[in-house]
C-alpha cells in the first residue's frame, strides 16, 4: 500500500499545473480525511473527517500537503497521500451497479420493443396473408363477372340473332298471308265463274231442249 500511494505522489508531482487548472481526487478508501489551513499536521482543522469517497476539487498539489475544495466549499489542505486518481471501489461498485441496472433497464425496454416490434410485424404479416386471400378472391370473382360479361354478351348477340330470325319470319309470314288472301280470293273467284257458267248452262239447255222434241201432227183436218 505504501508503494502504491508513492507511485500516486509522484503522479501528483509529475502532473502539477497552476492552481486556476482544476482537478478531481477522491479521499482514499477507508479513511476519516481532517482539512486543515495549512499544509502540515500543526495547522488547525477546518473540516473534519472527510469520509472515504468524497471528491475534492485539487486547487494547489503538493507533495506532502494538497491544498483543495471540498464539496461544502471548504477550502484547506489534506494530506496527499490519502488521496486517490479514481474513485473508491465502493463508489465504482456503486457506479457500475448503477450502470449495470440502465443497462438491464435499456434491456427490457429493448425487448419490449423488440416484442412490439415481433407483435408488429406478425400483424402484418396475417394482414398481408388476408390482403393475398382477399386479392385472390377478387381476381376469382373477376374472372367470374368476365365470364358472365362475355356469357350476356354472347346472349345478347343471339338475341339479336333470334329477333333478325323472327322478324324474317314474320315477313315470310305476312308474305305467304298475302298469298294465301290471293288465292283464297282467285278460288272464289273462279267459283263464282263456274257458278255463273253452270247456270248459263242450264239455261242454254232449258231452251234448247224443248226445241229438239218431234212436234205431233193433228188430224182436225182429215
Amino acid at each position: 500500500m505504501t508503494l502504491f500511494r508513492l507511485v500516486i505522489s509522484v503522479l501528483f508531482v509529475l502532473s502539477s499545473v497552476s492552481a486556476a487548472q482544476a482537478k478531481t481526487v477522491w479521499v482514499d478508501d477507508q479513511l476519516y480525511l481532517p482539512v486543515r489551513s495549512g499544509a502540515g499536521v500543526q495547522y488547525r482543522i477546518t473540516e473534519n473527517a472527510l469520509p472515504s469517497g468524497t471528491p475534492l476539487e485539487v486547487l494547489e498539489p503538493g507533495d506532502n500537503f494538497t491544498r483543495v475544495r471540498t464539496p461544502k466549499g471548504t477550502e484547506g489542505w489534506v494530506s496527499s497521500q490519502y488521496l486517490s486518481e479514481t474513485p473508491i471501489a465502493a463508489d465504482r461498485l456503486r457506479t457500475v451497479s448503477q450502470q449495470l441496472e440502465n443497462t438491464r433497464a435499456e434491456l427490457a425496454q429493448a425487448q419490449e420493443q423488440l416484442a412490439t416490434v415481433t407483435r408488429e410485424r406478425d400483424s402484418l404479416e396475417s394482414a398481408e396473408s388476408n390482403l393475398s386471400n382477399r386479392t385472390e378472391e377478387l381476381q376469382s370473382e373477376l374472372q367470374r363477372i368476365k365470364s358472365i360479361a362475355a356469357d350476356s354478351i354472347n346472349l345478347a348477340k343471339r338475341n339479336r340473332e333470334l329477333l333478325e330470325e323472327n322478324q324474317k319470319i314474320r315477313n315470310d309470314l305476312e308474305v305467304l298471308t298475302a298469298e294465301n288472301e290471293r288465292l283464297e280470293a282467285s278460288k272464289e273467284s273462279d267459283f263464282m265463274l263456274l257458278g255463273a257458267g253452270l247456270v248459263l248452262g242450264g239455261v242454254l239447255l232449258a231452251l234448247i231442249i224443248p226445241m229438239l222434241k218431234p212436234t205431233r201432227k193433228t188430224d182436225n183436218w182429215a
